[in-house]
């Protein structure tokens, strides 16, 4: 209870403007608010670890649009919701109207008369995802200001094509867990890192989720891919200026060995090429499947050029004594499991499995944060009030 209580304090030195908004990208958020869900989010782990409820609705929505397959995030955003006393209703756009011509300023107005979060998943095309999260966050906002709505659902990034803002907080507890505090994040190298897969599409948010927010805490970043693997260029030039901002160091690398020599943590993970995913997005819109076939073959292929590119015991004893924390979002593509080759050998992997587990083992109490720092309006005064129950 006094780890509790010393968070309360703490969040009360801090500027927080987070009712009533959405959470669409980390680096739209203040330093204080990004602070101020770091600890809400271990004030409601450490209440749920002890038993204690922090439910704080007694009715209301939370609606998931998933339009990728998920696991984690899903199952997350589920369990978030409910331990806040919210209702979990998830939109299958197939069997909605939306088939038949649905704009999105309706659907978005229509499934929120009783909702208090909407979470969406929107990862597939490039360019695609947070624009449609905006575009709902802009219609049900228009929708509370005309009066249909009675109050304002708050939309909740659980992944675009941007950003993984719930995937990236995890990983920012989970180093907070391991090295003490935020602050003892300075100057600690993470290796951010391409590795080779057996497929192809996979989204940019990971890696870019996760250098456009470790570069506010003083770390040295260094983002690490083969030629062509190129991410989206304003979040380079994001974490650039993030970086000189708080004093760390951010630098691009053309080999994993470069990213995990004297590494502090490592984050060998799997994803296309910009340019890659640029060309997938107009066939994929256009139902192109020949054309789409033709791209994962080349894809494919040039992926296979670069298989080396696997976080394996020799790579990890280049890490600072040999021991730095491995980091994935799972799933991974595990050499000898999942896949015949891939992200990471099957020993490295079982070493830090538990680990990943613990990582992933966050999220929930992130997405329960957000939507906590979004719909209540005295945050610090509601967490007294768990804390005294």
């Amino acid at each position: 209870m006094n780890t509790l209580k010393n968070h309360i304090a703490e969040l009360q030195r801090l500027k927080i403007n987070s009712y009533n908004q959405d959470f669409l990208l980390t680096w739209e958020k203040t330093d204080d608010e990004i602070r101020a869900l770091s600890l809400i989010t271990e004030c409601l782990y450490e209440l749920h670890k002890v038993c204690k409820s922090f439910r704080v609705f007694d009715t209301g929505l939370a609606i998931s649009i998933f339009r990728d397959n998920s696991t984690r995030t899903r199952f997350s955003f589920a369990s978030a919701a409910n331990a806040l006393g919210l209702a979990v209703s998830d939109l299958d756009e197939q069997k909605s109207q939306i088939a038949h011509g649905e704009t999105v300023r309706e659907t978005a107005n229509m499934i929120s008369f009783l909702a208090e979060a909407i979470g969406i998943r929107d990862d597939i095309y490039l360019g695609e995802g947070n624009t449609y999260m905006r575009e709902v966050a802009q219609a049900v906002q228009e929708g509370f200001d005309q009066g249909v709505l009675h109050q304002r659902p708050s939309v909740i990034n659980l992944q675009c094509d941007i950003d993984h803002p719930t995937q990236t907080m995890a990983d920012l507890m989970q180093l907070k867990a391991h090295f003490g505090s935020l602050e003892a994040l300075r100057g600690k190298k993470i290796g951010m890192t391409w590795a080779y897969s057996p497929s192809y599409g996979k989204p940019l948010s990971v890696p870019q989720g996760v250098i456009g927010l470790m570069t506010r805490f003083g770390m040295n970043v260094t983002l690490a891919y083969p030629e062509g693997y190129d991410l989206i260029p304003d979040v380079i030039e994001i974490a650039k200026t993030q970086s000189d901002q708080c004093g760390g160091k951010f630098e691009v690398a053309s080999s994993m060995e470069d990213a995990f020599k004297a590494a502090d943590v490592v984050y060998p993970k799997s994803w296309a090429p910009y340019e890659v995913m640029l060309k997938r997005t107009p066939l994929l819109k256009q139902g192109d499947k020949d054309g789409l076939k033709q791209l994962e073959k080349e894809c494919l292929a040039n992926n296979a050029k670069h298989k080396h590119w696997e976080c394996d015991e020799r790579k990890m004893k280049l890490t600072k004594d040999g021991e730095a924390l491995y980091m994935h979002c799972l799933p991974a593509d595990i050499s000898g499991v999942s896949c015949a080759q891939g992200e990471v050998s099957k020993n490295v992997f079982e070493k830090y499995r538990l680990a990943t587990y613990r990582e992933a083992s966050f999220k929930p109490f992130v997405i329960a944060a957000m939507i906590f720092m979004a719909r209540v309006k005295d945050s610090v005064g509601q967490l007294k009030k768990l804390i005294a129950v």
